[in-house]
């Protein structure tokens, strides 16, 4: 970044199903049946790149195991092809697939990302992921999902390997000079000869690096090890913060995993959750949430409970207090989410009915609702405390929420300056978020 630009805001948005509230499928005007059709994910690209947006980001499930008739198919198509088929209707906005180092080929996903990067002349990202259910372990030979431990280490040498298949040779050894029948520098294309622990990879890559030097590399996890992983590799992280303290033991505990990693230098940005509720005024914005909360499937809502805590929830009393739930070091699950969940519950003192509330739309991420002006006072707040270099919509209704949020917040940002009005000419994802080369 130059010295001269003033630092604004990077937002994003995690494209899923007709919306992150569990009841956004039941509204009347519901985008549900829509859903794995290729030009509703089209259509929303394009409302988000009119928002001047930096990414579309799609998480991913590699099962569908529905326990009951309320289970939303939100995984229907494969990342990379589904961002091939937006990148035909887009031109900048930022493109970002989330790949399972537990269940990937390093060659060939680096293939796929290397192929979208050119097609797209460097728009393209990967969220690197260990997988989180044994469902999913099944479909892929194993009979359940490994240990923490292991998927990280795994995940550590697919990363490892990734970079060396991702800038294993130079366009520019392309030369195809007739005059002196040179084609190729073949001296500058030569195997790296990776022999791990989980892969054995000769390299290099069959096509050269992108034109933004590599995909730019995002990470989620919130346990030790994830942290450890996003500090060795990541350009970026996505993060879960329910509130400003959380945010900032987040910020504090990758700062430290910066710290004592090979890479001490490294400036990793970092975009939280965000899911907003946004009106003229703070009751017309609060009747939007309210009207989504009367339609919440309590079956759905307590399935998904259920996975953030790692017991079953179905028999809790509704209006009861929250019972007593372990502590985080005794978790084996998605640690980021339940370290919010408690969050939750120490900050509110919730019944269950409440908790599934607050729970509803992204699962615990920083929720605002109200007026532009007094959304944005608070995404500037997390901003200049230097806890959020941007933001990863988590948006309760598509397309609703994210028309609301291009036409009344975009403009509030833009007016404080913290935010483009435009993109730059010639930009590539790695530019978009202000990342050296």
């Amino acid at each position: 970044m130059t010295q001269n630009k003033k630092r604004q805001m990077h937002i994003g948005m995690l494209l899923l199903g007709c919306g992150h509230h569990q009841a956004a499928w039941l509204m009347p005007d519901s985008s549900i049946e829509q859903i794995g059709t290729l030009t509703y994910y089209q259509n929303i690209a394009q409302l988000a790149e009119r928002g001047y947006f930096d990414a579309i980001f799609f998480a991913d499930n590699q099962a569908f195991n529905p326990s009951s008739d309320l289970d939303m198919p939100t995984m229907w198509y494969d990342p990379i092809v589904n961002l091939t088929a937006i990148a035909q209707v887009t031109h900048h906005v930022g493109l970002v697939a989330t790949i399972s180092s537990t269940f990937s080929n390093p060659f060939t996903t680096a293939r796929q990302l290397l192929t979208l990067d050119h097609m797209t002349e460097g728009r393209v990202g990967w969220n690197l992921v260990t997988s989180m259910t044994d469902e999913e372990a099944r479909n892929h030979s194993l009979p359940a999902l490994p240990e923490r431990e292991e998927r990280y280490a795994k995940a550590d040498e697919f990363a490892s390997v990734m970079n060396q298949l991702l800038t294993s040779w130079h366009g520019e050894d392309f030369v195809h000079d007739r005059a002196t029948s040179t084609l190729i520098h073949a001296d500058h294309i030569q195997p790296f000869h990776h022999h791990g622990k989980y892969f054995q990879v000769d390299g290099p890559s069959t096509a050269p690096q992108s034109p933004q030097s590599k995909p730019v590399a995002m990470q989620a996890g919130a346990s030790k090890q994830g942290v450890a992983l996003a500090a060795k590799y990541a350009d970026a992280v996505y993060s879960v913060s329910w509130n400003l303290k959380q945010a900032r033991q987040y910020r504090d505990k990758l700062d430290q995993a910066i710290a004592d990693s090979d890479r001490p230098e490294a400036q990793i940005q970092v975009f939280p959750g965000l899911v907003t509720y946004v009106a003229e005024t703070k009751e017309a914005a609060r009747a939007k949430k309210q009207a989504l909360d009367e339609h919440l499937p309590i079956e759905a809502a307590l399935d998904q409970l259920s996975f953030f805590v790692g017991q079953d929830c179905s028999q809790w009393a509704l209006d009861e207090p929250v019972p007593e739930l372990p502590p985080v070091e005794a978790f084996k699950g998605p640690v980021g989410r339940y370290e919010t969940v408690l969050e939750i519950i120490r900050d509110k003192q919730p019944t269950v009915r409440e908790l599934l509330g607050y729970l509803s739309a992204g699962g615990g991420h920083l929720t605002l609702i109200g007026t532009p002006e007094s959304i944005v006072d608070e995404m500037e707040h997390w901003f200049n405390e230097g806890v959020a270099d941007g933001f990863n919509l988590m948006l309760p209704t598509l397309p609703g929420s994210l028309e609301d949020f291009v036409n009344m917040i975009v403009p509030e940002l833009q007016r404080r300056g913290l935010y483009r009005e435009s993109y730059p000419e010639h930009s590539t994802f790695r530019t978009l978020l202000d990342l050296d080369n």
